[in-house]
């Protein structure tokens, strides 16, 4: 009992911090919760053999508010196109829920490996942005569901929603920016719901779990991070418009850099 309160009371602090940073740089939580679950967790007794999945299930599940909230306000907005969302589903569905069940089948430490990887490329990606040409056309249904099936799988499989994979895609593929957020945005609600379920079924008979989980979530984590984020996210907000983000970001993007280094030598 006393590891799950410990637990629960960082993960408040944890989950302040992650609202901040996205409404300050717009960063998708993921990219802080798993690690930091990484390094939090094994102080509650989780082994080395769950740890990786238990976080990245967990941070899925946590993305699952934050996404909702997004996506509303993003409707409200008129900035979601909900036919080109309803061609995207499918993938996005079926992506994200095998996620939990392909995650099991990969060692700890591989799992662990590949958002090491993943990490600092998003911090590449962050210091020298993206641009994609415009002009482009969503492909059709058949590759379209290739590409959403391919970006849900990294995305359940590395704890995220989605948006660092999908935004550039749909830029790509010439849709106007705020559309492309908006629709990011909803899907990446999708990619949590979807990505949550793969993982709680997925570790639902494995044995050796820890009190508080369901499936690989680790609830009192989950509970922390959501209690916090969703009232600090405003905060980051208001800050962004005085604060240097530019800079922030950059020295956001060398932090992931060496985050990813140590994850990736153990």
């Amino acid at each position: 009992m006393e590891n799950i309160i410990w637990v629960f009371s960082l993960c408040l602090g944890l989950g302040a911090f992650v609202g901040f940073m996205a409404g300050l740089l717009g960063i998708g939580g993921g990219l802080i919760i798993v690690p930091a679950l990484l390094y939090l967790l094994p102080k509650a007794g989780i082994t080395v053999a769950q740890l990786p999945h238990i976080a990245i299930a967990t941070s899925l599940a946590a993305i699952i508010l934050t996404s909702f909230s997004s996506t509303r306000a993003h409707h409200k907005r008129q900035n979601i196109d909900w036919h080109i969302l309803l061609r995207m589903l499918p993938g996005i569905l079926c992506g994200a829920l095998l996620s939990g069940f392909v995650a099991e089948l990969i060692p700890a430490t591989r799992l662990q490996q590949a958002f090491a990887v993943f990490v600092m490329l998003m911090a590449v990606q962050m210091t020298f942005p993206f641009r994609p040409d415009a002009g482009r056309a969503l492909p059709g249904n058949i590759v379209l569901f290739a590409i959403t099936l391919l970006i849900a799988m990294i995305a359940g499989l590395m704890g995220i929603g989605g948006g660092v994979l999908l935004v550039p895609f749909l830029s790509w593929c010439g849709m106007q920016m705020r559309f492309a957020v908006g629709v990011s945005s909803a899907v990446g609600l999708f990619i949590a719901l979807s990505g949550s379920l793969g993982y709680i079924v997925a570790g639902w008979a494995v044995p050796g779990l820890p009190v508080g989980t369901l499936g690989y979530v680790y609830l009192p984590a989950l509970a922390g991070i959501v209690m916090t984020s969703v009232w600090a996210a405003p905060w980051g907000v208001k800050a962004a418009s005085t604060w240097p983000t530019p800079v922030l970001k950059k020295i956001f993007a060398l932090l992931l850099l060496v985050i990813g280094l140590k994850l990736m030598l153990g």
